[in-house]
C-alpha cells in the first residue's frame, strides 16, 4: 500500500531528527520520494509541505527543500527587562545574543497622532501626540525582529528619546532620567502567519511564522510609559520566562 503523506513526513522527520539530514542539508526531491515510496508526485509534494509548514525544512525555489538551521536567541523576557540590565548602560539585547553581532538598522523616529488602540494602551485621549520610535534588528546579519515604540509625546518630547540614537541604557534610562522608570511589565503574545510586507522586513523563507508582541512598560504607580509592538522571526527564537511561586 502507497505511503501517505503524512507517512512520508513522519519517516523525514524522523531522519532529520537522527541526524542523518543536518540543518541546510537538501531532503529528497519528489522524484526520489515518487521513487522510493511508489506514490503520486502530489503526495510526495504534500510530504514535503508538511515539513515546511511544521517549520522544520524551508523551500528554495529552483534549487530544492533544505533542513532549516536553527541557532535560536534566547529571549530571556525577566532578565533583558531587570532594571540591573538597562540601569548598567547597557541593551536590553545584550541579554539575548551573548557574543553574537547585533545591530539596529531602518531607525524612523517622529512625532504623529496615537493610533486608537496605542492611545487605549498608553491610557490617553484618542489622537493624542505620541512619539514613534521604529527599527529593525538583525542577528548575524539577518533580520529577526521588527519594532515600534509608542510613548507619550508630552513625556519624551524633550529627551533623548526622541533622537536615532537614545545613549547607554536606551529608553528605560532614558525614562529613569525623567522620574518615569518602567517598574513592571506586560507581554501579550501571539503566533500567526505573517503578512506579505512582513515577510519582506524579516526576509522570512516560506512556511516561517511570525511571534507578534505586545509590551507595555510601567511605572511603580501602573501608569504606561511605552507600548511596544514587536514581530519576531519564530524560527530565530526562543521564548523563555521565568516564574516563582
Amino acid at each position: 500500500m502507497p505511503e501517505t503523506a503524512r507517512q512520508i513526513a513522519d519517516d523525514l522527520r524522523a531522519r532529520i531528527s537522527s541526524g542523518e539530514f543536518r540543518p541546510g542539508a537538501r531532503l529528497p526531491g519528489e522524484p526520489k520520494l515518487v521513487q522510493q515510496y511508489g506514490v503520486a508526485k502530489m503526495t510526495a509534494s504534500n510530504a514535503l509541505k508538511l515539513l515546511i509548514t511544521e517549520g522544520l525544512a524551508y523551500s528554495h525555489p529552483g534549487s530544492g527543500t533544505y533542513v532549516r538551521e536553527f541557532q535560536p536567541i534566547h529571549r530571556a523576557a525577566n532578565k533583558r527587562l531587570s532594571a540591573a540590565q538597562w540601569s548598567s548602560g547597557q541593551s536590553v539585547w545584550a541579554a539575548d545574543t551573548a557574543d553574537r553581532s547585533v545591530e539596529v538598522r531602518d531607525i524612523e523616529v517622529y512625532e504623529t497622532e496615537a493610533p486608537r488602540w496605542a492611545a487605549k494602551g498608553l491610557n490617553l485621549a484618542e489622537q493624542a501626540p505620541v512619539i514613534v520610535r521604529s527599527r529593525r534588528f538583525f542577528v548575524d546579519g539577518k533580520p529577526v525582529q521588527q519594532a515600534t515604540s509608542y510613548l507619550p509625546a508630552d513625556l519624551v518630547r524633550e529627551t533623548q528619546i526622541v533622537q536615532p540614537d537614545t545613549g547607554p541604557g536606551g529608553v528605560y534610562a532614558r525614562l529613569a532620567e525623567i522620574g518615569a522608570a518602567p517598574e513592571n511589565f506586560t507581554e501579550e503574545l501571539r503566533a500567526r502567519m505573517p503578512s506579505s510586507e512582513e515577510s519582506e522586513q524579516l526576509a522570512l523563507t516560506a512556511g516561517t511564522p511570525v511571534v507578534e508582541i505586545y509590551r507595555t512598560a510601567l511605572t511603580s504607580d501602573h501608569r504606561p510609559v511605552e507600548l511596544n509592538r514587536m514581530l519576531l522571526n519564530a524560527g530565530a527564537y526562543v521564548l523563555q520566562y521565568d516564574f516563582t511561586s
